[in-house]
């Protein structure tokens, strides 16, 4: 290796700071063997190329197709988290959050549909099918949940006085007279 000092950064010279890596023997150049693996020559034929792109994309449609399955499983934590911090008092932000729980599943599951024509394509579609409903409904099941730990569905007998029989007074008694 060489190292040029000149002051004149004219046409054809270096500057003051250039630097010559080129490995020279004298006035010679010598050129560096080719690294491991590396090869002047095109190796692969049209066939493998295509072959390669096929697997390549049943790869891809595999991966899209279990992202989308397992979406509304990875959302779950998520909700979990908003739930507890949402708190279990009835104001305006939790039922909000309750609101947007019960919406999202329903609405996924109503356009199934369209997404079960996006898995179709994959090889396993029934149980990419399967973890997208399952995950759907255990989104559900949570804000059920919430509901329940809310106090706003009606699991206490207390809630269902209003379609009880009034009691049926047996004896009437009226200033220590029994009628």
């Amino acid at each position: 290796c060489t190292m040029h000092h000149t002051s004149h950064t004219s046409k054809g010279r270096r500057s003051k700071w250039a630097l010559d890596v080129t490995l020279r023997k004298g006035d010679t150049k010598i050129e560096l063997p080719s690294p491991p693996g590396y090869s002047k020559e095109q190796v692969s034929t049209q066939s493998d190329e295509v072959a390669t792109s096929e697997d390549g994309n049943t790869n891809l449609v595999d991966k899209k197709s279990w992202e989308i399955a397992v979406g509304p499983l990875k959302g779950l934590p998520m909700n979990v988290f908003i739930m507890y911090m949402a708190g279990n008092t009835i104001s305006i932000f939790p039922i909000m959050m309750v609101g947007m729980m019960f919406f999202r599943p329903i609405q996924a599951l109503m356009g199934i549909r369209s997404t079960m024509r996006m898995l179709e394509h994959s090889s396993q579609y029934i149980f990419q099918t399967f973890l997208y409903l399952l995950g759907n409904c255990l989104a559900l099941a949570l804000a059920v949940y919430k509901c329940n730990s809310m106090g706003l569905l009606p699991t206490h007998a207390s809630d269902w006085l209003a379609f009880a029989d009034p009691i049926q007074r047996l004896e009437y008694a009226g200033g220590g007279l029994t009628l």
